[in-house]
């Protein structure tokens, strides 16, 4: 099954955007493009290689051109030559050239001619290497990379990948699935910023991380003119005050753009105004707030899997479209579930207006059925301090999976859009949920978490998270008593097959409809009847299950080639717009709105 962009694909200039947006450097070399491959069953590098992969899709898509599949143990090689352009690197000003990967999966070796220059551990993270000065010789040299992946054969971090994919769990995919890139830097140069907006205090805190100390200049500007300036050393906070602060939100995604300089460095970047807490209403009724004011979260489940890519996006443009598919369906939030994906598509979430709840990766052994699948009927609720219950009973895995949380809220901690941490999902994996929460906190105070969604709450965290499934949603007495908001963070899940637009001839669902009327229908009274009145008890904030048909799951608002939107639209919208309407009505702000900041829904940014 292909996407509409698979066939706008160009093999010489696939994925071209610039990879970072929080971060944008004037320099910038693509590597993007046909590579050679070979799969091996060693780590001795390959004399002869099995043909050409379109890098980044991995090999077990489509869109790479090789569609075979990395087993646990044997290795996956790359390899490419490269020459830098003439100037790409300031030789007068000591530069150097970093080789950017947005993502490999799962552990890799790097090689520039024949000799190893680096190495990285874990599939969804982006990381660096600093190449040796021989590069910028203007030669010829060859890039190589080995790849071996385990994918859910052991303890690692692999999301919902599965050797033997099946029901909720997916193709298992391997190797380079991110841009690969290259840019100069100075000796002295910005390697990364931090970004806090204060709202209330109309004020943003950037520090600045540099690859020595020195002193920085930061520049703030609205629609290209300054509104605020300041220096400071690197390392340490820069507050810039806003005398007129313009709040970001879905209905108004403003931007407020950056400019950094350190020494001969420049970077430019972007931050949005806003806050997001848990804070009682004017009844006393926990609820979810947005810039000081109630606000609730329409959320769709957003898996990242695309039928020719996997977990590769075919484009930007395929990017762009699911976000505006799901706001123009009035949705005000994604949350994207067990997967980090591309940096664009935060930037297009941030620019476009769209809530995020960010998943972490899960991993650990072998789920237990009546760990993971029980609570879905009965009142199971474990303590995640059972290691081995919950399949997390080696160290070196709880370890990896509290490094890469610290690495997750690090990267994404900039971003605007993203509101929610979800560290565990229906335990998966689950353990120590709790300390989790610790971690986060001690990385981001500005941010609401979601220990554990759907089941085994440890009663820690800022949401009481529900996931029901074959059966109603009611409304309970005890919601909010414990001052954490109540959400149902999945639900849903109706699927409906249509002709030409499945993958395979199985069905997964949590109901089956059998036609687009049917589907409608169902969709509005679930809606209508169970989740609207739910509002006034204390629901905060929903998450339906899901955007887009992924393999065996037909159970998606668009197919999973992206051509259809199964229920009508403007049944969605009214249903949206309902939800939103009740919840303005019964969830009052306790206090009044900070005074100097502006009410984005009276000047709307087109």
């Amino acid at each position: 099954m292909r996407t509409p962009w698979a066939d706008t694909i160009d093999q010489d200039a696939v994925l071209q955007e610039y990879p970072r947006p929080q971060l944008v450097r004037d320099s910038y070399l693509n590597l993007n493009g046909l590579w050679e491959y070979a799969i091996t069953g060693s780590s001795a590098h390959p004399r002869d290689w099995d043909g050409e992969i379109l890098v980044p899709f991995s090999p077990e898509a489509a869109l790479s051109g090789v569609g075979r599949q990395l087993l646990p143990g044997q290795h996956l090689w790359y390899r490419r030559t490269l020459r830098l352009p003439d100037g790409f690197v300031d030789d007068a000003n000591d530069g150097r050239v970093l080789l950017h990967f947005g993502a490999v999966d799962q552990d890799c070796v790097v090689y520039l001619d024949g000799e190893q220059v680096g190495s990285h551990s874990g599939g969804f993270l982006p990381f660096s290497l600093e190449f040796p000065p021989a590069l910028a010789d203007g030669a010829e040299h060859v890039l190589t990379v080995d790849v071996v992946d385990v994918s859910d054969t052991g303890h690692r971090s692999r999301g919902k990948q599965a050797i033997r994919r099946g029901g909720i769990w997916y193709t298992a995919q391997s190797g380079i699935w991110q841009t690969v890139w290259l840019e100069a830097v100075p000796r002295l140069h910005i390697q990364r910023l931090d970004l806090r907006p204060l709202l209330a205090e109309r004020t943003v805190e950037i520090v600045v991380a540099g690859s020595e100390d020195a002193e920085a200049t930061v520049v703030l500007s609205a629609d290209g003119e300054p509104v605020a300036s300041g220096r400071g050393r690197t390392g340490s906070p820069i507050a810039l005050r806003i005398d007129e602060v313009r709040p970001w939100s879905p209905e108004d995604p403003y931007l407020y753009d950056i400019d950094v300089r350190l020494g001969a460095d420049r970077v430019t970047s972007y931050v949005g105004m806003r806050s997001v807490s848990v804070e009682r209403d004017s009844a006393g009724q926990p609820r979810l707030h947005l810039n000081g004011r109630p606000y609730f979260h329409a959320g769709v489940l957003d898996q990242g899997y695309w039928p020719d890519g996997l977990l590769t996006a075919p484009s930007d443009e395929a990017l762009i479209h699911d976000i505006r598919s799901m706001k123009e369906l009035g949705f005000t939030m994604l949350r994207k579930h067990i997967k980090v994906e591309s940096l664009r598509w935060y930037h297009h979430c941030d620019r476009l207006g769209m809530l995020v709840w960010q998943d972490m990766v899960n991993g650990g052994r072998a789920y237990n059925p009546a760990v993971i699948t029980a609570p879905v009927l009965l009142p199971v609720r474990l303590d995640d301090r059972r290691h081995r219950a919950f399949g997390r009973q080696d160290a070196e895995g709880r370890d990896e999976f509290r490094a890469e949380l610290d690495q997750t809220v690090l990267l994404l901690k900039n971003v605007p859009s993203v509101v929610v941490w979800v560290p565990f999902n229906e335990g998966w994996g689950q353990f120590d949920a709790l300390d989790a929460v610790r971690r986060i906190r001690s990385l981001d105070q500005d941010r609401v978490i979601d220990h554990a969604s759907g089941w085994h709450d440890q009663g820690g965290g800022d949401l009481r998270s529900l996931h029901v499934y074959f059966r109603r949603i009611r409304p309970r007495r005890g919601w909010g008593t414990d001052g954490r908001a109540v959400v149902v963070s999945e639900y849903g899940g109706y699927s409906l097959r249509l002709s030409g637009h499945a993958f395979s001839s199985r069905e997964f669902g949590y109901r089956k409809l059998a036609s687009r009327e049917a589907f409608s229908a169902a969709f509005a009274a679930l809606h209508r009847d169970e989740v609207l009145p739910a509002i006034g008890a204390g629901l905060s904030g929903i998450v339906y299950t899901q955007l887009a048909d992924v393999e065996d799951e037909l159970n998606g608002l668009l197919t999973a080639d992206r051509t259809v939107v199964k229920a009508d639209a403007a049944t969605v919208r009214a249903v949206n717009r309902e939800l939103a309407e009740r919840f303005a009505l019964v969830a009052q702000p306790r206090t009044p709105h900070q005074e100097g900041v502006r009410d984005g829904s009276q000047d709307r940014r087109a």
